[in-house]
């Protein structure tokens, strides 16, 4: 079976529905993920937007959501999951709006792409504090078993 994440509120590259999003609620959207490599132990989930500020000429890629230690036994996080919510062990890192948990797309021109990049690790992380994307990726590049990504779109409404 292919590792795979997934959602049931957007399909691969398709659009983000604005509950999800700063014209909405801002509340994370559910994910869910199945073929996880043999020997994880732990996952990672890091959400971001390569297309800041601009499509047409992206200057830095805006990290969304940074996610940590999710036990190995998860399969989902539900819609909407707050802090208190997540599996027991689950740590957060920061977004790039200084603070933790999920902060959803809010591009300022342009149809950007929003990556859930949900990553099989080989084992559980040290605790890191709240790291960034960087801090993350860093402390988990050599115990990276598989990646899988879940593409959405989003261009505002309301101008």
């Amino acid at each position: 079976m292919e590792f795979k994440i997934q959602s049931k509120n957007f399909d691969h590259k398709g659009k983000i529905p604005s509950l999800y999003t700063c014209e909405g609620k801002d509340i994370s959207p559910q994910l869910s993920w199945a073929g996880a490599p043999t020997g994880t132990k732990s996952f990672a989930l890091i959400c971001d937007d390569p297309d800041a500020p601009d499509p047409k000429a992206p200057k830095m890629t805006w990290v969304h959501w940074v996610l940590y230690n999710i036990p190995a036994s998860t399969a989902e996080l539900k819609e909407a999951v707050r802090a208190t919510d997540l599996p027991k062990g689950t740590k957060e890192g920061l977004n790039d709006w200084k603070r933790t948990g999920y902060g959803g797309p809010c591009p300022p021109i342009g149809e950007h792409r929003y990556f859930f990049k949900l990553y099989a690790l080989s084992k559980d992380l040290p605790d890191l504090g709240t790291p960034t994307k960087q801090g993350l990726e860093k402390a988990m590049k050599d115990s990276i078993l598989g990646k899988s990504d879940l593409l959405g779109t989003y261009e505002k409404q309301k101008r």
